[in-house]
């Protein structure tokens, strides 16, 4: 144990549902403090900047319920049990736009929101995407694709036309450090 880490005394899942765990944790502060501590599970997922072959970028526009908007974003998803990160980047690529990339790669891996989740966040640029079929959404997914411009993406940051954070984080990354 380094001096800063606290004791975990007990953990219960408070609350669950499908996609995520609220859990409450017992625990002792470094100073002898017992108090909780609460915090939302969920499993790590991948984040998707596709090109289609045209070099414009496939978004999606998805129904957001908790900010009661459609959102434009990236294709993203939960990984399966013991799926790899590269493989839910094809499958959520296939199922949210019913498109298959030619070549995927790596940009990094974040933990989006660690002081009160432990979110995991797989990023990948996706390359030559073409359409290759229907979408296949889950029950609770109302999602259209669309193509964007990557400069009008980026200028959309830029004059805070482009609220989703998760999206926007990959944009700035690629930008920032890959283009």
């Amino acid at each position: 144990m380094t001096e800063l880490q606290w004791e975990i005394r007990s953990e219960q899942v408070a609350y669950s549902c499908e996609g995520f765990d609220v859990v409450n944790q017992q625990v002792r502060l470094p100073d002898g403090t017992e108090t909780e501590f609460d915090y939302l599970s969920e499993t790590e997922s991948v984040v998707i900047l596709p090109f289609n072959t045209d070099d414009e970028v496939v978004v999606i526009e998805e129904w957001r319920q908790a900010v009661e908007r459609v959102n434009r974003g990236l294709p993203a998803g939960n990984l399966e049990p013991g799926e790899d990160p590269a493989e839910a980047v094809h499958r959520e690529l296939k199922e949210e736009t019913g498109h298959k990339a030619a070549e995927v790669e790596h940009l990094t891996t974040v933990e989006p929101a660690n002081g009160y989740s432990d979110s995991v966040f797989h990023y990948f640029v996706a390359e030559g995407c073409a359409p290759a079929g229907d979408q296949s959404l889950d029950y609770n997914e109302s999602i259209e694709v669309a193509t964007a411009d990557y400069e009008d993406l980026l200028a959309d940051i830029r004059d805070d036309e482009f609220p989703d954070g998760r999206s926007a984080f990959g944009i700035c990354y690629y930008e920032l450090f890959e283009e």
